[in-house]
């Protein structure tokens, strides 16, 4: 699923926030949707953007889209932010290459 953030942009109806406990376990708000999902990835989009994490062993604990929470546990290896459809992070740059 490919969401069009620039269309949001402006109109953020959600508070957004992001807290990491010991790289074991992320809590992040203003979620609108999880676009995808494995025990090395998430891919969910925010009003603010897409947020791609990596890791190992990753495992969602909470997924609220009404309230827009959603949290991961497991080894958090990198939480990257990108303005596009989060692909990026798949293709392209460090984690690209990194997590092929």
């Amino acid at each position: 699923m490919i969401r069009d953030i620039d269309d949001k942009k402006g109109v953020r109806s959600r508070s957004h926030s992001v807290l990491m406990e010991n790289r074991e376990k992320v809590t992040i708000t203003g979620v609108i949707d999880v676009d995808s999902f494995d025990e090395a990835g998430v891919v969910l989009v925010t009003d603010y953007g897409y947020i791609t994490l990596h890791g190992q062993d990753l495992h969602i604990n909470k997924l609220n889209l009404e309230e827009g929470q959603l949290i991961v546990e497991g080894e958090i290896i990198a939480l990257q932010y990108s303005d596009s459809d989060g692909i990026g992070g798949k293709g392209s740059g460090l984690f690209g290459r990194l997590f092929r």
